[in-house]
């Protein structure tokens, strides 16, 4: 029976964190051999798994015990493994899965960037293109399909789950039109559109991603009649005159791109717009163990940073923006409410 030890003392904590690869690549081969959807409500060893994702027996026992260490299955006193709140996350039919956002975790390019992390802290940049001749996104896009698909499923499905969230944090009753600035597919707007049916969206993002926005604000859905959806980069323009810009999770590219991405919603926002930015933060918040993990991820392949409460404030008070409130959506993400004070393009143009 494998059971989730006491506090090891630091010696062996030590040992276990160096070996952190091991615990990574077993959750991921637990999602790729598809063992947690093959596991029903009752316990089964791990003969009857193997039978179902077609390994062999002793090795897939093997897997399953490293991962019982950590939490993910559990075994019980006659050799047999049942689920834990952590490993159904791992089945494609919960609601609330995390399968996708493991393997893109843990795509082959990761396996190639982390061994270079003190070059990283040396350089203060990305060691992709170092490893592959260009920027991480041509990359991925260009030279790693499966692994962009993977991309696109893992921000689809965490979009889905936090649009949720944040569509039930913000009060947009007074709104009549708001701005999702690099919004993806328009999760997040789809959600507050629903909500709120007297109000208009636009969904801004590069060409490649808003071609597969959610089936709802296309042509023919549900809410394309009070939809728009604009292909571009918000680094170059931002579509002007909406009562709400909202910027989630994309201020952690490098400080051009932030800086940049500020004074167009500026430039384009009339004066008393609200800016509502909602982003992970590495201070000392429940998530920390993984958007620090995350900030280092962030480091490597675009040479980004996740930010603290206080780094974001300087961007974007620096930016031109007056915050008002700085307040939790759930355990991982804070929206800095903002308000665009003065003219906007005139100040822009003289952030």
């Amino acid at each position: 029976m494998t059971t989730v030890g006491t506090a090891p003392p630091p010696p062996m904590r030590l040992r276990e964190l160096a070996f952190g690869a091991a615990c990574a690549a077993a959750v991921r081969a637990a999602a790729r051999l598809g063992v947690a959807d093959a596991l029903g409500d009752r316990p089964m060893s791990a003969e009857e798994l193997a039978a179902e994702v077609k390994t062999e027996p002793r090795p897939l026992r093997r897997l399953l015990r490293a991962l019982s260490c950590h939490g993910v299955f559990a075994e019980d006193e006659h050799g047999r493994f049942a689920h834990t709140g952590v490993s159904r996350l791992l089945r494609e039919d919960d609601p609330n899965s995390m399968r996708d956002v493991v393997l893109w975790c843990t795509e082959p390019w990761t396996w190639d960037a982390w061994p270079l992390l003190d070059e990283a802290v040396r350089s203060g940049r990305s060691v992709v293109p170092d490893l592959y001749g260009k920027d991480f996104f041509a990359y991925l896009h260009q030279d790693a399909p499966e692994s962009a698909h993977v991309f696109n499923r893992a921000m689809t499905r965490s979009s889905e789950q936090s649009a949720r969230d944040v569509a039930a944090f913000l009060d947009l009753s007074e709104a009549e039109s708001v701005v999702d600035v690099g919004g993806g597919q328009g999760h997040v707007l789809a959600s507050l559109l629903e909500r709120y049916p007297g109000m208009r969206g636009t969904l801004l993002d590069l060409p490649p991603v808003v071609a597969n926005a959610d089936p709802r604000l296309r042509e023919g859905g549900a809410l394309a009649d009070r939809a728009r959806i604009v292909p571009g980069d918000c680094r170059t323009a931002v579509p002007a005159g909406a009562d709400v810009y909202i910027v989630k999770n994309i201020l952690e590219w490098d400080d051009d791109s932030t800086r940049r991405t500020l004074q167009n919603i500026i430039a384009a926002a009339r004066p008393g717009a609200r800016v509502v930015v909602i982003e992970n933060l590495v201070d000392d918040t429940p998530s920390m163990r993984f958007t620090t993990a995350m900030d280092l991820l962030l480091l490597l392949n675009v040479g980004g940073a996740k930010h603290t409460g206080r780094s974001m404030t300087e961007r974007l008070t620096g930016a031109g923006l007056a915050i008002g409130s700085v307040r939790p959506v759930n355990p991982y993400l804070h929206a800095f409410e903002c308000t665009v004070p003065g003219d906007g393009p005139a100040r822009a143009a003289g952030a």
